[in-house]
C-alpha cells in the first residue's frame, strides 16, 4: 500500500479480539483523514472469513471510509505496515486445562495456570513460537512498526520479543483499566474525579497514587477502611482484602490473577479450574451458545446491528495509535514496556513493568511511579528472575534452565516432582513446542 496508514491485526479471526478491533477501528472517525487500511491476518481461512463478513457489516453501519483487507499470508499484511496488533492462541483452553491441571496432579497448588505458576511456563513457551516469528518477520517488512502485543502471559511474551527480536514491542492489557472502575465503585465517585496511578508486572500491579483530582486529597485511607470494614465490598474478594490489610496497597482484576504469583492464593481461591466442567453445571440440552453462533445472528441477518455487537471496547491499542498518529499527548493508564527508564525505582532495568504512558506524535514515553514498597517489590522481583531465565531457555533451548525456572516459582515446593512434570508437559505438548535439551 502506499501512502495512508496501515494497520495489521494479527489474529484477527477470534471472535472476542477481531469484532472489538473492528469496533474500535470502524468507530473511530478520525482514520478516515488518515486513509487508514486494517488488514485483518488469522492462518483460519473460515474464521477470518467470518470476521471479513462482520467488518463489513460493521463498516456500513459506521459509515466508515476506512478500508477492509483480509489475508491468511502475514508478511503480505506486515509489508509496509505502520502499526502490528497481536492477539493470538492456538487450542487456548485444551492446552490451558493441561497447564492448570497436570502441575495440580504433581501437588503444585496452584490457581489459573495462565500467566504465573507452573502452567504459565508453557503457556509462555506456546505463545513464544507463535509471536517471535511474527516479530522476525516485523523486523524484515516493517522495522519501524510498532507492535502493540495482547497475547498473554503479557510480561514473558514483551521481554522474549524486546529480548530475540528488534522489534518494538509494548504490551497493552485492560486490567488496569478494569481495577480504575472497581475503585471508583468503591469509593462511591465518578472516575473521572479521581486520579489514579498503578504501576509493577501485568496482572500483579498495584496502585501507588488514588486521590481526588480537584483537591489532592488522599483517597488511600477511605479506600482501604471501606475494603477492609465493608464485607461485601465490590471489588474486594477474599485474596485482594487479604493484600490490602497486609501490604496496604490496592492490587486487581481478580483473586486468581494476583493469585497466580503468590504461593498462598489457593488458600483463598480453591484449587478448581474456573472454566473446566467441575466449576459449571452441565445442562441436560445444549443451551450455551458458542462465540460462533452469537456472531452468526448478525452474520446471516437473523440480529441487525445493534450495540452488542458494535461497540467501542475500553482497549488501549486504538486510542495510542490515534494518539501518536494526531499528536494528541495523553494519558493512557498502562503500558507493558522495559523498565530501562526505572520507571518503577526498584525493579531491575530489564524487567518488563506494567506503568502509565503519555503517548504524543514521538509514541509513548512511560511515566516513572517511584519505588514500590519493598514486600511488594521482592514478589515482583521473583518473577522477574523466573521471566528472564525462561526466555533464555528458550533461546538456547535449555531444559535445566525451565528446570531452574520452575524451582524459582512460589508454589513448586519438589525438585523430583517438578522434573517429572516438566517432562510429562514437554512430551505432552511437543506438537507446539520446541525440543528442549
Amino acid at each position: 500500500m502506499k501512502g495512508g496508514l496501515k494497520i495489521a491485526a494479527i489474529g484477527a479471526g477470534s471472535s472476542s479480539f477481531g469484532r472489538g478491533i473492528l469496533a474500535d477501528v470502524l468507530g473511530s472517525r478520525e482514520f478516515e483523514d488518515l486513509e487508514t487500511t486494517l488488514v485483518l491476518v488469522d492462518i483460519n481461512q473460515e474464521a477470518l472469513d467470518r470476521m471479513y463478513r462482520l467488518a463489513l457489516l460493521l463498516k456500513d453501519h459506521y459509515k466508515s471510509k476506512v478500508r477492509i483487507e483480509r489475508t491468511t499470508d502475514r508478511c503480505e499484511a506486515l509489508d509496509g505496515a505502520n502499526y502490528v496488533i497481536i492477539s493470538v492462541a492456538i487450542q487456548r483452553y485444551p492446552l490451558w486445562e493441561q497447564d492448570f491441571r497436570v502441575p495440580l496432579s504433581y501437588g503444585f497448588r496452584h490457581v489459573l495456570g495462565e500467566n504465573g505458576g507452573p502452567g504459565a511456563l508453557f503457556h509462555s513457551l506456546r505463545s513464544f513460537e507463535l509471536v517471535i516469528p511474527i516479530c522476525r518477520d516485523v523486523e524484515k517488512l516493517c522495522p519501524d512498526a510498532l507492535v502493540l502485543n495482547f497475547t498473554n502471559p503479557e510480561s514473558r511474551v514483551v521481554m522474549a520479543a524486546r529480548a530475540l527480536t528488534k522489534a518494538k514491542v509494548v504490551g497493552l492489557c485492560h486490567g488496569v483499566i478494569g481495577a480504575r472502575h472497581a475503585i471508583s465503585a468503591i469509593l462511591n465517585r465518578p472516575e473521572e474525579e479521581i486520579d489514579m496511578v498503578a504501576g509493577g508486572l501485568n496482572h500483579f500491579f498495584w496502585f501507588t497514587k488514588i486521590r481526588d483530582r480537584k483537591t489532592g486529597e488522599d483517597l488511600y485511607p477511605e479506600l482501604r477502611r471501606r475494603i477492609l470494614e465493608d464485607p461485601n465490598c465490590p471489588s474486594a474478594p477474599p485474596l485482594v482484602k487479604k493484600m490490602v490489610e497486609v501490604f496496604g496497597l490496592y492490587t486487581y482484576p481478580s483473586d486468581d490473577h494476583i493469585g497466580e504469583y503468590l504461593s498462598f492464593a489457593y488458600e483463598f481461591t480453591g484449587l478448581k479450574w474456573p472454566y473446566g466442567q467441575e466449576s459449571r453445571p452441565v445442562p441436560r440440552q445444549k443451551e450455551i451458545q458458542t462465540g460462533r453462533d452469537w456472531l452468526e445472528e448478525y452474520l446471516t441477518g437473523k440480529r441487525t446491528i445493534d450495540e452488542r455487537i458494535a461497540r467501542k471496547t475500553e482497549e488501549l491499542a486504538i486510542p495510542i495509535i490515534l494518539d501518536i498518529e494526531l499528536d494528541r499527548r495523553r494519558w493512557e493508564p498502562a503500558v507493558n514496556v522495559p523498565n530501562d527508564g526505572y520507571y518503577v525505582e526498584n525493579l531491575e532495568r530489564d524487567s518488563v513493568v506494567e506503568v502509565p504512558a503519555w503517548v504524543d506524535g514521538n509514541g509513548i514515553h512511560p511515566e516513572r511511579i517511584g519505588p514500590l514498597p519493598e514486600a511488594i517489590a521482592a514478589f515482583c522481583r521473583t518473577q522477574v528472575s523466573i521471566q528472564k531465565i525462561l526466555v533464555e531457555a528458550y533461546a538456547k533451548r535449555s531444559k535445566n534452565l525451565l528446570l531452574q525456572a520452575l524451582l524459582l516459582d512460589p508454589v513448586v515446593d519438589s525438585v523430583q516432582r517438578a522434573e517429572r512434570m516438566l517432562d510429562e508437559m514437554l512430551e505432552l505438548q511437543k506438537d507446539f513446542l520446541p525440543s528442549f535439551e
